[in-house]
């Protein structure tokens, strides 16, 4: 079989069904279901506008937390422990059994430790003089 790498400068949704078809083909041999589902939480401010949040989804038994947006004149409120709690709230109804996330040495590690994550992987130097951790929390 031959083959052409293509950069794609501008990807759409396409693309990225195409590229993660046989991946999502070979995942499927080996378990019953992906069973992808987004899990997104919108914040809300008085205007009714949405100036944050959570966005993840859950797969495997899993949630996987890729955003948490809490904007500044909202920090120390418990907002951010709202979405996070709701979000595993809704993780356990749908049969998950744990989550995980990570996060930049210049983020918040420390309050997804408050919560009860705990650290399972570290890329020093990223960005370089920093670190990115990869938490988990089981259920």
């Amino acid at each position: 079989m031959t083959y052409r790498l293509q950069p794609v400068d501008e990807p759409g949704a396409a693309d990225r069904k195409a590229i993660a078809a046989p991946l999502i083909a070979y995942n499927l041999s080996k378990v019953p279901t992906l069973d992808v589902q987004p899990l997104v939480i919108a914040l809300h401010d008085e205007h009714d506008q949405v100036v944050g949040g959570l966005w993840g989804e859950t797969a495997l038994d899993w949630l996987h937390v890729d955003l948490l947006a809490v904007p500044e004149s909202m920090r120390g409120q418990d907002v951010g422990t709202a979405l996070m709690h709701r979000a595993e709230a809704m993780a356990r109804e749908r049969g998950c059994v744990g989550a995980w996330l990570d996060t930049f040495a210049f983020q918040a590690r420390g309050f997804y430790e408050k919560l009860g994550y705990t650290a399972f992987g570290e890329i020093p130097d990223h960005p370089v003089g920093g670190a990115r951790y990869f938490l988990l929390k089981r259920f």
